[in-house]
């Protein structure tokens, strides 16, 4: 018997079952992964536009979207599981026009209207700035955020966030 592809929306409502399925199986260890963290607290954020974040704004530096660079370790990168494959988000660094930067990344089974950004912080975590969101336009297609340099100093921190679409929430790394 043939079956008619599957709509977006029905990809999105099968991808979300599964995710909160994989969840349930796994308990409450689902919660406490190293990868990636609930975002809560009284800090403050600044949020900036991806127009604040491209073309030379306040530091930044534009990349392609297909830009790789190094992950951090385990806490640098968070993967979600859904009918299309994977959707990874991750914090990344390496030369860009002759500088260490960091930036965010989301690959793999992205839907449009995915999401991807990244906060900077330059004293710890207190407070930090939001460069994005930037926005997944086809499926299975990888987005960026602009590059920001790096800094030697423990208080200068980067993370990866992200949403979905069609769920509610969004994800973060950790800091790095």
């Amino acid at each position: 018997m043939k079956t008619a592809p599957l709509g977006h929306r029905n990809r999105q409502t099968i991808r979300s079952a599964m995710v909160v399925a994989a969840f349930v199986a796994a308990g409450t260890a689902a919660l406490s992964m190293p990868s990636a963290q609930a975002v809560t607290g009284s800090a403050q954020v600044t949020p900036a536009s991806a127009a604040q974040c491209e073309g030379g704004a306040n530091g930044f530096v534009d990349i392609s979207d297909s830009l790789s660079g190094t992950i951090p370790g385990p806490a640098g990168s968070y993967k979600r599981y859904g009918q299309t494959g994977h959707v990874r988000i991750t914090l990344e660094y390496g030369t860009v026009s002759g500088a260490q930067r960091g930036w965010a990344k989301i690959d793999g089974g992205t839907f449009p209207g995915d999401r991807v950004w990244m906060d900077r912080t330059q004293d710890g975590g207190s407070t930090w700035l939001q460069c994005g969101p930037f926005t997944v336009g086809s499926n299975g297609a990888s987005k960026t955020s602009a590059a920001k340099n790096t800094s030697g100093s423990s208080l200068w921190r980067f993370r990866a966030c992200g949403d979905f679409t069609g769920e509610s929430g969004y994800v973060c790394t950790n800091w790095w």
